[in-house]
């Protein structure tokens, strides 16, 4: 008798157990199926703005996966076949040229930044002490160019064709009362022409990569407000058949923050400037 107590004592125990454990699988069943995975796109692996972005989403039953990319044509292949959600590395004025020359169905659901072109010097401590004949150092490829245009025109030294829009070129200056003389050279080796010149338009990340801090040692720093248009403009951009997904607008939402401006400001010192409004 004992013993057929103690087996049945046994049965109950590993009912309750076995019953226990399908019921907390099931729960964590639950769970996970109410988790929505959205993978992102990017290029490279400083996306520290990502981070607060990732955990605020998360409390939503969003997890948000980033994966990297090591060029700038594949992201948007990546998008278009389904292999990712959304991606978010290029401008509208990239976007647009992707979409004609390859026929992606791709859409910008939201801005991010910019990546801000300043102007900086070894010579002078501000953009006041230009003086006439001064040389500036700008990119000499068409889009990097165009945009170090706007940057010196927005700092009152030039006045440019306002039928040029956001791409001006050297001919559309109408106005150079200081007569300076720019000097072309390849966006990566400005930097190393500031000892020659009163001041050069630097890339972000070329700034950044020559030990500057765009947010401090610039004399004149650049503005969203400068460009008629957001060619500029970084995005988040999803299949066109999803722009309207409510999941992808809380992506846009997390990311216009300002948790993600301090990112910008604190970890990237000033080199990406919110473009959203």
């Amino acid at each position: 008798m004992k013993l057929k107590k103690l087996l049945a004592l046994a049965l109950v125990l590993t009912l309750a157990v076995s019953v226990a454990a399908c019921g907390k699988s099931s729960k964590d069943s639950e769970e996970n199926a109410d988790k929505v995975t959205v993978k992102v796109g990017v290029v490279g692996e400083d996306n520290a703005m990502w981070t607060p972005i990732i955990e605020n989403l998360a409390k939503e039953g969003i997890d948000v996966q980033l994966v990297s990319f090591s060029d700038y044509t594949t992201p948007n292949q990546a998008l278009d076949n389904g292999e990712i959600d959304l991606n978010a590395f290029q401008h509208h004025a990239y976007l647009d040229s992707e979409v004609q020359n390859n026929g992606y169905k791709i859409t910008s659901i939201g801005d991010t930044y910019i990546s801000a072109m300043n102007i900086y010097s070894k010579n002078i401590k501000d953009i006041s002490e230009i003086k006439k004949g001064d040389k500036i150092a700008v990119p000499n490829d068409a889009s990097n160019e165009g945009r170090a245009l706007k940057v010196v025109a927005s700092a009152g030294l030039i006045k440019l064709d306002p039928n040029a829009g956001d791409s001006p070129e050297l001919t559309d200056i109408t106005e150079n009362p200081l007569n300076l003389e720019f000097v072309e050279v390849d966006a990566a080796n400005v930097y190393t022409l500031l000892p020659d010149v009163a001041a050069g338009v630097i890339n972000c990340n070329y700034a950044l990569d020559s030990g500057l801090n765009p947010g401090k040692d610039s004399i004149f720093h650049d503005d969203v407000n400068f460009y008629t248009g957001n060619s500029y403009n970084n995005l988040i951009a999803a299949r066109t058949e999803d722009a309207d997904n409510e999941v992808y607008k809380k992506v846009v939402d997390a990311y216009q923050s300002e948790e993600v401006k301090a990112v910008f400001a604190d970890v990237f010192k000033g080199a990406y400037i919110a473009a959203w409004k």
